[in-house]
């Protein structure tokens, strides 16, 4: 369990969640606001609930560097984190879009389609990015 802590395990996580912020603030300011407020400005609330969204973000930070860049860190291979980076988004975020777009009347079907490639390659970015800065600490 103190290994799960070390200094090493934290500064690889921290380097990953800001990789993860930057890539996804970028995408949130310039792009997703407007499209999402077309699309689904029905459901949006005026302000973020930001204790969710940090939640959100902890969680999935924590998910990509034990699901995907430390396996390809032990194989040694970039591309091992690019493509299991690519499958751990449209795992994740095919689980929120899919189940609204099963389960919330008039969810658009162009929204889950933009959020799934959106999910493949923001974790395919920050996987690549994470396993290139981490590596160079090896």
């Amino acid at each position: 369990m103190s290994e799960l802590f070390s200094f090493q395990n934290i500064r690889n996580y921290v380097v990953a969640l800001f990789i993860f912020l930057a890539i996804d603030m970028v995408w949130l300011v310039l792009v997703a606001r407007p499209f999402y407020s077309k699309h689904l400005g029905y459901l949006m609330a005026e302000k973020v609930k930001l204790v969710p969204a940090l939640i959100f973000y902890m969680i999935f930070v924590a998910g990509i560097l034990f699901f995907v860049v430390y396996p390809a860190m032990s194989k040694g291979q970039w591309t091992y984190a690019l493509f299991a980076g690519i499958f751990y988004g449209l795992i994740t975020y095919a689980t929120y879009d899919l189940t609204n777009l099963s389960t919330v009347k008039n969810w658009p079907i162009l929204v889950t389609a933009v959020d799934l490639i959106w999910g493949c390659l923001v974790s395919a970015l920050t996987s690549v990015i994470s396993f290139f800065v981490i590596s160079k600490w090896k």
